[in-house]
């Protein structure tokens, strides 16, 4: 069949009055879900929450974080790393001794993570190109959760999940990194994010009901309430994510001050949370879901995915 010009101009009017969201969907890419207990991968379409395959992995894929165009996964119980291709169909062991590798983040260049060692009490440095580790830094208690700075001068990381203490490390030389001071915040702490700006330092209770924000200094600003602990922090467009697992919640706040802009139920157990280009996503350890959620953080879909859901990270 032939179509009129009148009718080909009639579809691309049709198509660019999509509402966004539709518009948007091939855009959105996929999630990269951790399995730990089925030792998988489970990839899921964000336009449609459909599960688009399920890649094996060594035993114990906990943590997994996107580092540039591909994904790095911990394996915290046998010790190991592995990288993830852009595609999420292939991994790859990184090279290096490690104890309990735990959570990861991106050096702004791109070529470089940082990865914490519990077993160890260290900073990992990670080439990605060269698949291995390639410096240390002894942090003088079990690394856990980390933040860095968006300029790539500082990371700073909490030692345990109810940690007295914060190590900032200074990583301007960034496969030589150097601790040069401790934080202790005002309760026990358990995540550590950089917001965007690099301005505020957002560091969460692993046991109180509060939030602590800092200047990258070290000097605490404020602290806001919070639902039960342990809470993570994901940072979007001039807003906050926070998500409280024992208490089933995904909070968002206002940037810069953390005025408390709106709160959404979500499955118990969504403690990890992740966002990137408009999209939020949370996984359950409880039920084995994910929900993905908009920029409003509200609840546009909740997929089962496996028996446990760990952790998740977003790829383009």
């Amino acid at each position: 069949m032939t179509l009129t010009r009148r009718e080909l101009l009639l579809a691309a009017l049709t198509t660019s009055l999509l509402p966004p969201d539709r518009a948007a969907a091939r855009s959105l890419g996929v999630a990269l879900v951790t399995a730990d207990t089925q030792s998988q991968l489970v990839v899921v379409s964000l336009a449609t929450g459909r599960v688009l395959r399920r890649l094996a992995t060594p035993r114990d894929p906990r943590a997994v974080e996107t580092i540039g165009d591909q994904a790095l996964v911990a394996h915290t119980a046998i010790g190991q790393l592995s990288l993830v291709d852009r595609e999420a169909r292939a991994i790859t062991p990184i090279e290096g001794h490690m104890e309990q590798p735990r959570y990861m983040a991106a050096h702004p260049a791109g070529d470089l993570a940082f990865v914490t060692d519990s077993g160890l009490g260290t900073l990992l440095v990670v080439d990605l190109h060269a698949r291995r580790t390639v410096g240390r830094v002894d942090v003088g208690g079990p690394a856990r959760h980390l933040g860095i700075d968006p300029t790539g001068r500082t990371v700073w990381t909490s030692l345990g999940g109810k940690a007295e203490r914060i190590a900032v490390v200074d990583i301007a030389d960034p496969r030589r990194p150097r601790l040069v001071r401790m934080v202790r915040p005002p309760f026990l702490a358990h995540d550590v994010v950089f917001a965007p700006s690099g301005q505020w330092v957002w560091v969460t209770s692993g046991t109180e009901r509060r939030i602590a924000i800092y200047r990258p200094s070290g000097r605490l600003v404020a602290t806001l309430a919070a639902d039960l602990a342990p809470q993570h922090v994901a940072f979007g467009r001039r807003v906050a994510y926070v998500t409280s697992g024992d208490s089933g919640t995904l909070r968002v706040h206002r940037l810069p001050n953390g005025h408390l802009l709106a709160s959404h139920t979500i499955p118990l157990g969504s403690y990890n949370v992740s966002s990137r280009s408009g999209t939020v996503v949370a996984p359950s350890l409880s039920d084995g879901t994910l929900v993905i959620a908009d920029l409003s953080g509200r609840v546009t879909r909740t997929v089962d995915v496996a028996r446990n859901a760990h952790d998740a990270c977003l790829l383009p």
